[in-house]
């Protein structure tokens, strides 16, 4: 089986962000509920009778897993690169 390059390393750059977007979607959801969102603390935020102000807590504080996932997908890039000139 052929794998294309380019897909590999859109797999691993998507993987390295995928934290951030995250946190940058529990932002855009905030916003749109006129909520307050911050690292600090939970905040309450309610969307259709529902509290989902944890959640988003959770959602924003993902964006810290940006700092391990992507100098992974960097080494992961690099590895990857490093094969590709091996084997070919």
């Amino acid at each position: 089986m052929h794998v294309r390059p380019w897909l590999v390393y859109l797999v691993i750059a998507f993987i390295g962000v995928t934290p951030m977007l995250i946190a940058m979607l529990a932002g855009v959801i905030a916003n749109l509920a006129k909520c307050e969102l911050n690292e600090g603390s939970v905040s309450p935020c309610t969307v259709a009778g529902v509290d989902i102000g944890k959640m988003l807590y959770a959602m924003g504080v993902s964006g810290w897993f940006t700092l391990m996932t992507m100098p992974a997908a960097l080494f992961a890039a690099m590895c990857y690169s490093i094969y590709l000139l091996v084997t070919r």
